[in-house]
């Protein structure tokens, strides 16, 4: 039988959730900056990122990024739209319809992926502690100097490009 939860848990849960909020605010705000609504970088990169053997259909990209069918095309619609992606069509089966990155779209991808890396490895020592603290229950979240949210720093000054080197904060989406 579980023990019951403690206020410690508690705490080490709820640090778990804030650093992975924390991260994904900001892949957020990154993917909006180059003109991505956020699901459609994680489509694309789930496009490239697919494990060998998997081909790259709309059923597998909905199930990697945990959404219905349709939306999933309506990913790939707007994607395709935008010249992100395109169709193809399968080598020998030629009913089925493979996903591929246009240049655009892995150009796109790769610097927004070189910013979610680094983003990743200034953050990811205080979320590993915090898993480690729910995994092992080795006690609260013990404070730790945070860098500051993205709410608290500065924005750039309007048309400088933001902090990523992505967009500017004044363009239109």
């Amino acid at each position: 039988m579980e023990k019951p939860l403690t206020l410690s848990d508690y705490q080490s849960l709820a640090e778990v959730r804030y650093q992975i909020r924390r991260f994904l605010h900001f892949s957020e705000q990154a993917s909006r900056s180059a003109g991505l609504e956020p699901r459609q970088y994680q489509l694309m990169l789930a496009i490239k990122g697919l494990p060998r053997g998997v081909r790259p259909r709309v059923a597998e990209l909905a199930e990697r990024l945990q959404i219905q069918h349709h939306s999933a095309v309506e990913l790939v619609n707007r994607l395709e739209t935008g010249r992100y992606v395109r169709r193809q069509r399968g080598g020998q089966d030629r009913r089925e319809v493979l996903l591929v990155l246009t240049p655009k779209g892995e150009k796109t991808l790769r610097e927004l992926a070189l910013h979610h890396r680094a983003e990743l490895r200034s953050t990811a020592p205080a979320l590993l502690r915090a898993l480690r603290r729910v995994v092992h229950g080795t006690g609260a979240a013990e404070a730790h100097p945070q860098k500051p949210s993205s709410r608290q720093r500065k924005l750039p000054p309007k048309g400088a490009p933001n902090r990523h080197g992505i967009g500017s904060r004044n363009e239109k989406r």
